[in-house]
């Protein structure tokens, strides 16, 4: 499902893409700087917590979601959910299997539209403008995505070709991110070689090649063991300070969040239950860490993962061919 949601945002962005690359012409370049975070008060239902104000954050949302709803048939995956995400925060997006984390995300990043609400991302309608909502924001998959029979410079190029960025300011950015992450002196190498970690960090340079305003990371450190995924927060929160770029991020992996995030929401059963800084949602629960905080507001019982669109059609089949 990864790979085919990259497949989608290559065939999207190509033809004007490859256009501008032919003829040197390149996108404007996006400067941030790293600010700080205050929480949103937001649908009337979900929980609110006391405010929190960090200096490093601007004000000014980069993501502002209001009364976003998916129904499949009779069954609504999210209801009514509204947020902003800030400037430069790292924005932890948290919710048990089964709780309308993907389904949300796909309906940011433009891979499925929503039933009712909207979305603005970089001031971009995600409806009206999905092209430049696109061309704002880079994305890391939970599952690979790269082209394990290109070398780590030629998956970087061609990233380069589909977003038209000009030839030499594209290999001058390829060559700072591929630093920034260690993997320049292994530029010429076939990623299919490189361990799981290599792979990880490759695709957060990719996603942040053309100047994303936001960066989308699913799941970015599943599979890997605690030390490579200890090195990656710290690319990442390297990349949050450096390159100002708010990321929106989910994971399994709570303490990640405790550590790495400036503000986290926490979805339920298609709702955000509660939307704070970590300080914030261990007050408001009365527990000493992330995890415990979780815990309390989503329940202790096992979940079932969430159901992809395809699989949501296919049950609305099956149940019109038995009528």
């Amino acid at each position: 499902m990864a790979l085919f949601s990259f497949v989608f945002l290559c065939f999207a962005l190509y033809c004007p893409a490859s256009r501008r690359w032919r003829s040197g012409q390149s996108q404007q370049t996006v400067n941030l700087s790293p600010y700080g975070l205050r929480r949103f008060e937001s649908f009337p239902t979900h929980q609110r917590l006391s405010s929190c104000y960090n200096p490093r954050v601007e004000q000014t949302p980069v993501i502002t979601v209001k009364e976003l709803t998916k129904r499949y048939g009779d069954f609504t995956a999210v209801d009514r959910v509204s947020f902003e995400v800030k400037k430069g925060e790292i924005f932890a997006f948290l919710g048990p299997n089964g709780a309308g984390k993907t389904t949300t995300i796909k309906m940011l990043t433009t891979l499925l539209e929503p039933t009712q609400g909207s979305i603005t991302l970089n001031g971009f309608d995600v409806k009206r403008d999905p092209e430049n909502v696109r061309r704002s924001f880079g994305i890391v998959f939970q599952d690979p995505s790269i082209d394990t029979e290109l070398t780590a410079f030629e998956n970087m190029e061609f990233h380069a070709v589909l977003y038209g960025l000009a030839k030499e300011m594209s290999r001058k950015r390829i060559k700072d991110l591929l630093t920034l992450v260690e993997l320049w002196e292994r530029k010429d190498e076939l990623a299919k070689n490189f361990s799981g970690g290599m792979k990880r960090r490759l695709e957060i340079a990719r996603g942040l090649l053309h100047h994303p305003t936001v960066l989308f990371l699913d799941e970015p450190t599943i599979g890997l063991d605690p030390q490579t995924r200890n090195h990656l927060w710290n690319y990442i929160a390297d990349l949050n300070r450096s390159e100002g770029i708010t990321v929106f991020m989910t994971t399994h992996y709570i303490e990640e969040a405790e550590k790495a995030a400036h503000r986290v929401a926490v979805i339920d059963h298609g709702r955000i239950v509660a939307d704070g800084s970590v300080e914030d949602l261990k007050a408001e629960t009365g527990k000493s860490d992330l995890e415990g905080a979780f815990l309390e507001l989503t329940g202790r019982s096992i979940r079932d993962e969430e159901a992809s669109s395809a699989e949501h059609n296919r049950l609305r089949a099956r149940a019109w061919h038995r009528s």
